[in-house]
């Protein structure tokens, strides 16, 4: 099991792992979580019902975090050929988030 963080050479402290860095600076950035959980729990959701299931998330930063969070593989955005339709799912990276989010569910409920 790779550790969390790995001693640093320099006056003894710490340096965290890269790839847990850029883990932790997509899930920790505000509404990224909730995005991924309510595509956790509904499988597909257009934008409007992803914005009503995310209080006080501006349509502009849903935007741009449903963007960002393409980007990384873990939302795709789905368009139909023939209909003016787009909605977003997780990815299959998206999908094994599952894991992270029940602990976390866990760990809300046993400490808020």
């Amino acid at each position: 099991m790779q550790q969390l963080a790995e001693k640093s050479a320099t006056a003894g402290g710490c340096k965290l792992c890269p790839k847990f860095t850029h883990t932790f600076s997509i899930l920790g950035k505000k509404w990224n979580g909730l995005i991924i959980e309510a595509l956790l729990v509904k499988d597909t959701m257009r934008f409007k019902d992803l914005s009503a299931s995310i209080n006080g998330c501006s349509d502009r930063v849903l935007c741009e975090r449903l963007k960002e969070l393409e980007d990384e593989h873990i939302v795709v955005r789905n368009t139909y050929e023939g209909e003016n339709r787009i909605d977003y799912s997780l990815t299959e990276r998206g999908q094994e988030l599952r894991e992270v989010m029940s602990t976390v569910h866990r760990w809300s409920d046993k400490w808020n």
